[in-house]
């Protein structure tokens, strides 16, 4: 079963929006790093069996990172200098 290009979409913007819903600053730009840059590496795939893997391994890492999400912001720190004035 090949993944559309739509559902292959909708998965990014999942995976960037949960990884934003991180309130420490690292993990949270740390997640945004790593989310572009699986994809932009992956983005040139034309096998549907390697596209297959790779999505299924996004949907993976996307039920861990709402895991880790949950659990981290239970443990809420100040905010960094760095965040001071950002919204």
């Amino acid at each position: 079963m090949a993944c559309s290009r739509t559902a292959i979409l909708e998965l990014y913007r999942n995976l960037i929006k949960e990884s934003k819903k991180w309130c420490s600053y690292n993990y949270r730009e740390y997640a945004l790093r790593k989310i572009r840059y699986e994809f932009q590496q992956n983005k040139s795939l034309q096998d549907p069996a390697k596209i297959d893997d790779c999505y299924k391994r996004g949907l993976e890492s996307l039920d861990v990172l709402r895991r880790q999400v949950t659990i981290g912001n239970l443990y809420k720190t100040d905010k960094l200098v760095i965040e001071v004035n950002q919204k």
